[in-house]
Protein backbone atom coordinates (compact mmCIF):
# COMPACT_ATOMS: atom_id res chain seq x y z
CA UNK A 1 0.00 0.00 0.00
CA UNK A 2 1.16 3.44 -0.46
CA UNK A 3 3.00 5.10 2.27
CA UNK A 4 1.52 8.64 2.68
CA UNK A 5 2.83 11.04 5.32
CA UNK A 6 0.85 14.62 6.18
CA UNK A 7 2.58 17.45 7.25
CA UNK A 8 0.00 19.11 9.79
CA UNK A 9 -3.17 18.44 12.11
CA UNK A 10 -5.07 21.08 10.86
CA UNK A 11 -8.31 21.02 9.64
CA UNK A 12 -7.32 20.35 6.05
CA UNK A 13 -4.61 18.08 7.01
CA UNK A 14 -7.16 15.89 9.29
CA UNK A 15 -9.67 15.75 6.72
CA UNK A 16 -7.45 15.08 3.93
CA UNK A 17 -6.53 12.24 6.31
CA UNK A 18 -10.04 11.03 6.78
CA UNK A 19 -10.91 11.11 3.24
CA UNK A 20 -7.44 8.91 2.34
CA UNK A 21 -8.45 6.43 4.92
CA UNK A 22 -11.83 5.88 3.53
CA UNK A 23 -10.61 5.28 0.31
CA UNK A 24 -8.41 2.61 2.09
CA UNK A 25 -5.05 4.33 3.05
CA UNK A 26 -3.40 4.56 6.32
CA UNK A 27 -1.70 8.01 6.51
CA UNK A 28 0.47 9.11 9.11
CA UNK A 29 -0.55 12.70 10.63
CA UNK A 30 2.88 14.61 11.78
CA UNK A 31 1.62 17.93 14.14
CA UNK A 32 4.02 20.34 14.81
CA UNK A 33 2.91 21.25 18.79
CA UNK A 34 3.25 19.35 21.49
CA UNK A 35 -0.19 18.95 22.54
CA UNK A 36 -2.89 20.05 20.14
CA UNK A 37 -5.45 22.60 21.53
CA UNK A 38 -8.36 23.73 21.09
CA UNK A 39 -7.51 27.16 19.35
CA UNK A 40 -9.08 30.19 17.43
CA UNK A 41 -12.60 31.40 17.25
CA UNK A 42 -15.14 31.20 14.84
CA UNK A 43 -15.14 29.78 11.42
CA UNK A 44 -17.89 28.52 8.46
CA UNK A 45 -18.09 25.64 6.66
CA UNK A 46 -19.35 25.93 3.67
CA UNK A 47 -22.38 23.54 2.09
CA UNK A 48 -20.08 22.03 -0.21
CA UNK A 49 -17.47 21.30 2.27
CA UNK A 50 -20.08 20.12 4.82
CA UNK A 51 -21.47 17.93 2.55
CA UNK A 52 -17.78 16.15 2.44
CA UNK A 53 -18.12 15.49 6.30
CA UNK A 54 -21.61 14.55 5.87
CA UNK A 55 -20.25 12.00 3.63
CA UNK A 56 -17.14 11.19 6.54
CA UNK A 57 -20.51 10.17 8.29
CA UNK A 58 -19.94 13.27 11.06
CA UNK A 59 -23.12 15.15 10.37
CA UNK A 60 -24.45 14.37 13.29
CA UNK A 61 -21.45 15.33 15.64
CA UNK A 62 -21.28 18.40 13.54
CA UNK A 63 -25.28 19.36 14.02
CA UNK A 64 -24.44 18.63 18.07
CA UNK A 65 -22.04 21.78 18.75
CA UNK A 66 -22.23 23.75 15.69
CA UNK A 67 -24.91 26.19 14.05
CA UNK A 68 -26.91 25.45 11.14
CA UNK A 69 -26.41 29.14 9.57
CA UNK A 70 -29.75 29.89 8.33
CA UNK A 71 -28.61 32.87 6.12
CA UNK A 72 -25.81 35.65 5.47
CA UNK A 73 -27.08 38.94 6.09
CA UNK A 74 -25.96 41.84 4.38
CA UNK A 75 -26.34 45.20 5.86
CA UNK A 76 -25.30 49.34 5.93
CA UNK A 77 -23.91 50.94 8.96
CA UNK A 78 -27.93 52.69 9.33
CA UNK A 79 -29.25 48.92 9.77
CA UNK A 80 -30.37 48.66 6.16
CA UNK A 81 -31.13 44.65 5.13
CA UNK A 82 -29.16 44.90 2.00
CA UNK A 83 -29.35 41.16 1.07
CA UNK A 84 -30.16 38.29 2.80
CA UNK A 85 -28.39 35.51 0.98
CA UNK A 86 -29.98 31.88 2.52
CA UNK A 87 -27.24 28.96 2.85
CA UNK A 88 -29.70 26.30 4.86
CA UNK A 89 -30.73 22.79 3.17
CA UNK A 90 -34.25 24.44 2.83
CA UNK A 91 -32.75 26.69 0.53
CA UNK A 92 -31.83 24.01 -2.26
CA UNK A 93 -28.32 23.46 -0.88
CA UNK A 94 -26.84 19.89 -0.35
CA UNK A 95 -25.76 20.26 2.96
CA UNK A 96 -25.71 22.86 5.70
CA UNK A 97 -23.66 25.54 6.24
CA UNK A 98 -22.21 25.31 9.51
CA UNK A 99 -20.56 28.17 11.99
CA UNK A 100 -18.78 26.88 14.78
CA UNK A 101 -15.46 26.87 16.86
CA UNK A 102 -12.54 26.49 14.70
CA UNK A 103 -10.79 24.13 17.67
CA UNK A 104 -14.18 22.21 18.40
CA UNK A 105 -14.12 21.20 14.48
CA UNK A 106 -10.08 20.41 14.86
CA UNK A 107 -11.05 18.29 17.59
CA UNK A 108 -14.02 16.67 16.16
CA UNK A 109 -11.96 15.79 13.34
CA UNK A 110 -8.79 14.71 15.49
CA UNK A 111 -11.37 12.15 17.26
CA UNK A 112 -12.66 10.61 14.49
CA UNK A 113 -8.90 10.23 12.81
CA UNK A 114 -7.80 8.86 16.06
CA UNK A 115 -11.20 5.95 16.69
CA UNK A 116 -10.74 4.97 12.58
CA UNK A 117 -7.28 5.09 12.23
CA UNK A 118 -5.84 4.46 15.91
CA UNK A 119 -4.14 6.73 18.73
CA UNK A 120 -0.91 6.44 16.87
CA UNK A 121 -2.09 7.69 13.50
CA UNK A 122 -1.37 11.59 14.56
CA UNK A 123 2.37 12.00 15.90
CA UNK A 124 2.29 15.37 17.87
CA UNK A 125 5.90 17.52 18.83
CA UNK A 126 7.01 16.45 14.93
CA UNK A 127 7.59 19.54 13.45
CA UNK A 128 8.37 18.92 9.77
CA UNK A 129 10.90 21.14 8.62
CA UNK A 130 11.69 19.58 4.99
CA UNK A 131 11.87 16.80 2.63
CA UNK A 132 14.29 14.83 1.16
CA UNK A 133 13.85 12.74 -2.67
CA UNK A 134 15.23 9.75 -4.24
CA UNK A 135 13.67 6.49 -6.06
CA UNK A 136 12.34 4.43 -2.94
CA UNK A 137 10.22 7.91 -2.37
CA UNK A 138 10.35 10.67 -0.20
CA UNK A 139 12.12 11.29 3.36
CA UNK A 140 10.58 13.59 5.73
CA UNK A 141 12.95 15.51 8.00
CA UNK A 142 11.87 16.67 11.38
CA UNK A 143 13.13 19.49 13.70
CA UNK A 144 14.15 17.06 15.74
CA UNK A 145 16.78 15.65 13.84
CA UNK A 146 14.34 12.41 12.83
CA UNK A 147 13.52 11.09 9.62
CA UNK A 148 10.71 9.48 8.20
CA UNK A 149 10.37 7.42 5.20
CA UNK A 150 7.25 7.77 2.83
CA UNK A 151 5.92 7.49 -0.79
CA UNK A 152 4.22 10.47 -0.79
CA UNK A 153 4.40 13.77 1.18
CA UNK A 154 1.21 15.93 1.66
CA UNK A 155 2.17 19.72 3.05
CA UNK A 156 -1.03 20.97 5.68
CA UNK A 157 1.07 22.96 8.09
CA UNK A 158 -1.09 26.47 6.77
CA UNK A 159 0.69 30.16 5.95
CA UNK A 160 4.18 29.76 6.79
CA UNK A 161 4.65 25.93 5.42
CA UNK A 162 8.77 25.03 5.26
CA UNK A 163 6.90 22.76 2.56
CA UNK A 164 6.22 25.49 0.72
CA UNK A 165 8.88 27.16 1.12
CA UNK A 166 11.39 24.52 -0.21
CA UNK A 167 9.28 24.17 -3.09
CA UNK A 168 9.26 28.09 -4.11
CA UNK A 169 12.61 29.06 -1.94
CA UNK A 170 12.25 32.90 -3.88
CA UNK A 171 8.50 32.84 -2.69
CA UNK A 172 8.06 36.94 -1.80
CA UNK A 173 6.62 38.20 1.45
CA UNK A 174 2.74 38.05 2.76
CA UNK A 175 0.53 40.52 0.89
CA UNK A 176 -1.04 42.88 3.85
CA UNK A 177 -4.27 44.49 2.67
CA UNK A 178 -4.01 46.89 4.73
CA UNK A 179 -6.82 45.93 7.43
CA UNK A 180 -6.82 45.09 10.87
CA UNK A 181 -9.19 42.16 12.27
CA UNK A 182 -10.09 41.96 15.87
CA UNK A 183 -11.50 38.85 16.93
CA UNK A 184 -13.58 37.58 19.82
CA UNK A 185 -16.63 35.85 21.06
CA UNK A 186 -18.74 36.04 24.39
CA UNK A 187 -21.65 34.30 25.80
CA UNK A 188 -25.26 36.82 25.30
CA UNK A 189 -28.62 36.82 24.49
CA UNK A 190 -29.28 35.55 21.33
CA UNK A 191 -29.43 38.06 18.39
CA UNK A 192 -32.75 37.22 16.01
CA UNK A 193 -33.24 33.97 15.38
CA UNK A 194 -29.76 32.61 16.73
CA UNK A 195 -29.09 31.37 12.95
CA UNK A 196 -27.76 34.43 11.50
CA UNK A 197 -24.43 35.43 10.40
CA UNK A 198 -24.59 39.46 9.97
CA UNK A 199 -21.87 41.94 7.76
CA UNK A 200 -22.45 44.85 8.07
CA UNK A 201 -20.39 47.84 7.04
CA UNK A 202 -18.10 48.61 4.12
CA UNK A 203 -14.56 47.44 2.94
CA UNK A 204 -12.76 49.85 5.58
CA UNK A 205 -14.83 48.94 8.34
CA UNK A 206 -16.85 46.32 8.89
CA UNK A 207 -18.10 44.13 11.53
CA UNK A 208 -18.77 40.60 10.82
CA UNK A 209 -21.34 38.29 13.84
CA UNK A 210 -22.42 35.13 14.45
CA UNK A 211 -23.36 32.26 16.68
CA UNK A 212 -20.79 29.49 16.81
CA UNK A 213 -22.34 27.03 19.83
CA UNK A 214 -26.10 24.71 19.22
CA UNK A 215 -25.68 23.71 22.67
CA UNK A 216 -25.60 26.90 23.90
CA UNK A 217 -28.72 27.80 21.55
CA UNK A 218 -30.79 24.90 22.40
CA UNK A 219 -30.88 27.08 25.88
CA UNK A 220 -31.77 30.44 24.55
CA UNK A 221 -28.53 31.54 24.67
CA UNK A 222 -25.65 32.64 22.32
CA UNK A 223 -21.64 32.23 21.84
CA UNK A 224 -21.67 35.08 19.70
CA UNK A 225 -18.32 35.07 17.50
CA UNK A 226 -17.50 38.46 16.19
CA UNK A 227 -14.57 40.25 13.86
CA UNK A 228 -14.29 43.80 13.44
CA UNK A 229 -12.12 44.79 10.56
CA UNK A 230 -10.71 48.45 10.35
CA UNK A 231 -8.41 49.96 7.69
CA UNK A 232 -5.39 51.27 9.48
CA UNK A 233 -2.88 51.83 6.30
CA UNK A 234 -2.29 51.06 2.38
CA UNK A 235 -1.40 47.35 1.22
CA UNK A 236 1.98 46.30 2.31
CA UNK A 237 4.03 43.51 3.19
CA UNK A 238 3.99 42.27 6.56
CA UNK A 239 5.69 39.22 8.31
CA UNK A 240 4.72 39.10 11.84
CA UNK A 241 0.86 38.40 11.82
CA UNK A 242 -0.02 36.25 15.03
CA UNK A 243 -3.59 35.50 15.67
CA UNK A 244 -2.09 34.95 19.82
CA UNK A 245 -1.69 38.66 20.46
CA UNK A 246 -3.95 40.66 21.98
CA UNK A 247 -5.53 43.84 20.46
CA UNK A 248 -3.08 46.94 20.33
CA UNK A 249 -5.26 49.64 18.84
CA UNK A 250 -8.81 51.30 19.56
CA UNK A 251 -11.35 49.13 17.78
CA UNK A 252 -14.81 49.99 19.27
CA UNK A 253 -14.84 53.51 18.37
CA UNK A 254 -15.27 53.09 14.76
CA UNK A 255 -18.42 50.58 15.48
CA UNK A 256 -20.09 53.61 17.88
CA UNK A 257 -22.20 55.14 15.62
CA UNK A 258 -23.46 52.10 13.64
CA UNK A 259 -27.03 50.84 14.11
CA UNK A 260 -28.48 48.29 14.01
CA UNK A 261 -31.73 47.67 16.00
CA UNK A 262 -31.08 44.20 16.90
CA UNK A 263 -27.51 44.34 18.55
CA UNK A 264 -25.15 47.04 20.20
CA UNK A 265 -21.94 46.40 18.38
CA UNK A 266 -20.34 48.52 20.98
CA UNK A 267 -21.42 46.43 23.72
CA UNK A 268 -20.94 42.94 22.49
CA UNK A 269 -17.24 44.52 21.85
CA UNK A 270 -16.43 45.51 25.44
CA UNK A 271 -18.30 42.71 26.95
CA UNK A 272 -15.76 40.63 25.16
CA UNK A 273 -13.05 39.30 27.88
CA UNK A 274 -10.31 38.14 25.16
CA UNK A 275 -9.95 39.93 22.11
CA UNK A 276 -6.71 39.42 19.22
CA UNK A 277 -5.93 41.06 16.42
CA UNK A 278 -4.66 39.84 12.69
CA UNK A 279 -3.68 41.41 9.61
CA UNK A 280 -5.80 40.59 7.00
CA UNK A 281 -3.17 38.80 4.62
CA UNK A 282 -2.68 36.36 2.12
CA UNK A 283 -0.40 35.20 -0.98
CA UNK A 284 -0.11 34.86 -4.67
CA UNK A 285 -1.00 32.00 -6.61
CA UNK A 286 1.30 29.69 -6.94
CA UNK A 287 2.44 28.21 -10.35
CA UNK A 288 2.14 24.67 -8.86
CA UNK A 289 1.83 22.65 -5.72
CA UNK A 290 3.38 19.61 -6.77
CA UNK A 291 7.12 18.52 -6.71
CA UNK A 292 7.60 14.81 -7.66
CA UNK A 293 5.99 12.97 -4.84
CA UNK A 294 5.41 16.10 -2.82
CA UNK A 295 2.44 18.82 -2.46
CA UNK A 296 0.38 21.34 -0.89
CA UNK A 297 -2.69 21.48 0.68
CA UNK A 298 -4.69 24.18 2.63
CA UNK A 299 -3.52 27.55 3.60
CA UNK A 300 -0.09 26.10 3.02
CA UNK A 301 -1.33 25.92 -0.57
CA UNK A 302 -4.01 28.96 -1.31
CA UNK A 303 -4.00 31.31 1.91
CA UNK A 304 -6.65 33.94 1.14
CA UNK A 305 -8.37 36.84 2.75
CA UNK A 306 -11.68 35.92 4.80
CA UNK A 307 -14.28 37.03 2.67
CA UNK A 308 -16.97 34.76 1.78
CA UNK A 309 -15.93 32.44 4.45
CA UNK A 310 -14.29 30.25 2.21
CA UNK A 311 -10.68 29.09 3.78
CA UNK A 312 -10.87 25.81 6.39
CA UNK A 313 -14.06 25.09 2.73
CA UNK A 314 -11.33 25.30 0.48
CA UNK A 315 -8.72 22.82 2.43
CA UNK A 316 -11.81 20.46 3.08
CA UNK A 317 -12.57 20.29 -0.35
CA UNK A 318 -9.23 19.70 -1.47
CA UNK A 319 -8.85 17.28 0.96
CA UNK A 320 -11.87 15.33 -0.65
CA UNK A 321 -10.24 15.76 -3.94
CA UNK A 322 -7.13 14.50 -2.86
CA UNK A 323 -8.32 11.24 -1.81
CA UNK A 324 -10.15 10.77 -4.50
CA UNK A 325 -7.20 11.52 -6.98
CA UNK A 326 -4.89 8.90 -5.29
CA UNK A 327 -7.55 6.23 -5.71
CA UNK A 328 -7.47 6.48 -9.11
CA UNK A 329 -3.71 7.28 -9.36
CA UNK A 330 -1.92 6.07 -5.90
CA UNK A 331 1.28 7.94 -6.67
CA UNK A 332 2.82 10.87 -8.18
CA UNK A 333 0.33 11.11 -11.04
CA UNK A 334 -2.55 11.22 -8.31
CA UNK A 335 -0.98 14.59 -6.75
CA UNK A 336 -1.32 16.31 -10.25
CA UNK A 337 -4.27 14.94 -11.02
CA UNK A 338 -5.74 16.63 -7.50
CA UNK A 339 -3.41 20.34 -8.49
CA UNK A 340 -5.04 20.12 -11.65
CA UNK A 341 -8.45 20.51 -10.48
CA UNK A 342 -7.99 22.16 -7.28
CA UNK A 343 -5.02 25.20 -8.19
CA UNK A 344 -7.46 26.83 -10.75
CA UNK A 345 -10.45 26.90 -8.28
CA UNK A 346 -8.88 28.12 -5.63
CA UNK A 347 -6.49 30.91 -7.75
CA UNK A 348 -9.61 31.98 -8.60
CA UNK A 349 -11.37 32.20 -5.23
CA UNK A 350 -7.94 33.79 -4.17
CA UNK A 351 -8.25 36.69 -6.54
CA UNK A 352 -12.13 37.26 -6.09
CA UNK A 353 -11.31 37.35 -2.32
CA UNK A 354 -9.54 40.52 -2.55
CA UNK A 355 -12.02 42.27 -4.69
CA UNK A 356 -13.99 41.73 -2.07
CA UNK A 357 -15.88 38.59 -2.63
CA UNK A 358 -19.81 38.01 -2.02
CA UNK A 359 -19.37 41.08 0.43
CA UNK A 360 -18.74 43.85 -2.48
CA UNK A 361 -22.79 44.48 -1.66
CA UNK A 362 -21.65 46.57 0.80
CA UNK A 363 -19.50 48.89 -0.98
CA UNK A 364 -22.34 48.56 -3.52
CA UNK A 365 -24.63 50.12 -0.65
CA UNK A 366 -21.97 52.25 0.63
CA UNK A 367 -21.87 54.70 -2.10
CA UNK A 368 -25.33 54.92 -2.80
CA UNK A 369 -27.15 55.04 1.16
CA UNK A 370 -26.22 58.20 2.46
CA UNK A 371 -28.39 58.18 5.37
CA UNK A 372 -31.08 55.99 7.85
CA UNK A 373 -34.12 56.94 5.81
CA UNK A 374 -33.32 56.26 2.48
CA UNK A 375 -35.07 53.45 0.94
CA UNK A 376 -32.04 50.61 0.09
CA UNK A 377 -34.78 48.82 -2.64
CA UNK A 378 -35.01 52.48 -4.86
CA UNK A 379 -31.26 52.76 -5.44
CA UNK A 380 -30.32 48.16 -5.69
CA UNK A 381 -32.06 45.71 -7.50
CA UNK A 382 -32.27 42.43 -6.60
CA UNK A 383 -30.82 41.17 -9.75
CA UNK A 384 -27.86 43.62 -9.31
CA UNK A 385 -27.27 42.42 -5.74
CA UNK A 386 -27.45 38.42 -6.69
CA UNK A 387 -25.43 38.37 -9.49
CA UNK A 388 -23.12 39.19 -6.74
CA UNK A 389 -23.93 36.27 -4.95
CA UNK A 390 -24.52 33.86 -7.53
CA UNK A 391 -20.83 34.85 -8.97
CA UNK A 392 -19.16 34.09 -5.77
CA UNK A 393 -20.72 30.79 -5.22
CA UNK A 394 -19.70 29.48 -9.11
CA UNK A 395 -16.38 30.69 -8.14
CA UNK A 396 -15.96 28.81 -4.62
CA UNK A 397 -17.92 25.87 -5.93
CA UNK A 398 -21.02 25.42 -3.86
CA UNK A 399 -24.31 25.82 -5.91
CA UNK A 400 -27.50 24.97 -5.03
CA UNK A 401 -29.40 21.70 -6.30
CA UNK A 402 -31.15 23.68 -9.07
CA UNK A 403 -28.54 25.23 -10.24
Amino acid sequence: MTRIAIAGAGIGGLTAALCLHEQGFRPQVFEAVPEIRPLGVGINVMPHSAEVLHGLGLGPRLDAMAIRTRCIEYRTRFGHLIQSDPRSVEAGFPAPQYSVHRGELQFLLLEAVRERMGQDAVLQDKAVTGYEQGEAGVTVLFADGSRHETDLLIGAEGLRSKLRAQIHPDEGPLNYEGTMMFRGAVEMDQIGDGRTMVIAGNHDVKFVTYPISEPLRQKGRALTNWVAEVRLSSPRHIQDADWTRGATTDYVTPFRDFSMGDMDIARILEATETVTEFPMIDRDPLPFWTDGAVTLLGDAAHPMYPIGANGASQAIIDGRVLADCLAANPGPGGLLAYEEIRRPVTASVVRMNRQGGPEQVLDIADARVSGPEDRIEELITAEELEAVAASYRNVAGFQKKSA
